[in-house]
């Protein structure tokens, strides 16, 4: 499934936990683990004995990159390591596009908290413009990572977006076995007591309906045996959170754009929330052509 998988890191406490599970993904289908560090060179800090500054950024970054390469050989997964200059998150993308990466595993943040892979910075940029799926790791969360994921989680809204995500999704069940769980969340929070809000509620509830058939069906034609079929009603990002901890989800994926009530999934709505809040992994897979261009 997976051939080639990039790690970026900067060496810090959060970002050497999640190495742990990017080295279960890599071994668990075979595949080789490319691991980044980027000394970015793009900071106003820099401007003063530069030159100094970036050799030394660069050895830090060779010293980071050669103890995780070491943790991968001795798990025998194949490992190539590398230090490059530049914009942290351009650098990252543009690497995993040179190199055929066919997934991104990263932390949501990483060094001191806020210095490197602060969600807002790195991360975030990295999932809104990688052409590849993203999987963010919360380094503060209170379970445990495993890979392969038994239980997998793909909420659903019918939009492109999260037809891909379900595209991901039911390749990581066949390649693992895991049963695949799929959720749909009318989002009932805007609506009043009145008559048309009853009415709009039901109108949601009949698309809801619509698009948890197709999504059936879908997983269906696909062969995959193991599935669970939700509609639920409520704030999305809870309702998602809370789905995933009743039911002991490992992994969920999501596509990062949408076109309903449910799916605002830009960063700063319901997935900004549910990249830092989650417990588990998040895969995001992101609409060709849906890029949310960063602040530089």
């Amino acid at each position: 499934m997976y051939t080639h998988i990039l790690f970026p890191t900067d060496g810090s406490d959060p970002a050497e936990s999640v190495l742990e599970y990017a080295l279960q993904i890599a071994s668990e289908h075979e595949a080789t683990i490319h691991v980044l560090n980027v000394a970015d060179t793009g900071r106003d800090s820099l401007t003063t004995i530069r030159g100094k500054v970036i050799d030394v950024l660069e050895e830090e970054g060779q010293e980071i990159v050669d103890e995780a390469a070491q943790r991968a050989r001795a798990r025998d997964v194949a490992v190539v390591s590398e230090v490059l200059q530049g914009d942290p998150y351009r650098t990252i993308v543009d690497y995993s596009e040179q190199s055929d990466i066919d997934c991104i595993v990263m932390p949501t943040h990483g060094r001191r908290g806020i210095q490197r892979f602060l969600l807002g910075s790195v991360t975030e940029r990295v999932i809104n413009t990688a052409a590849v799926p993203v999987i963010a790791v919360n380094p503060d969360r209170d379970r445990p990572l495993a890979y392969p994921s038994q239980r997998v989680l793909v909420p659903t809204d019918g939009s492109r977006g999260a037809e891909l995500a379900l595209t991901e999704g039911i390749d990581v069940a066949r390649a693992t076995g895991a049963t695949l769980h799929l959720l749909h969340v009318v989002e009932t929070g805007n609506l009043g007591p009145d008559a048309r809000s009853a009415l709009k509620e039901n109108e949601l509830t009949g698309r809801a309906n619509e698009i948890m058939a197709e999504a059936a069906e879908t997983v269906e034609e696909a062969s995959v045996e193991a599935v669970t079929s939700v509609i639920e009603h409520g704030e999305p990002s809870n309702v998602i959170r809370n789905y995933i901890d009743e039911n002991e989800i490992e992994l969920a994926i999501l596509g990062t754009h949408g076109q309903t009530d449910f799916s605002r999934y830009v960063m700063g709505g319901v997935s900004a929330k549910l990249v830092r809040t989650s417990p588990v992994p998040v895969m995001w897979v992101r609409e060709p052509g849906s890029d949310v261009t960063p602040d530089s």
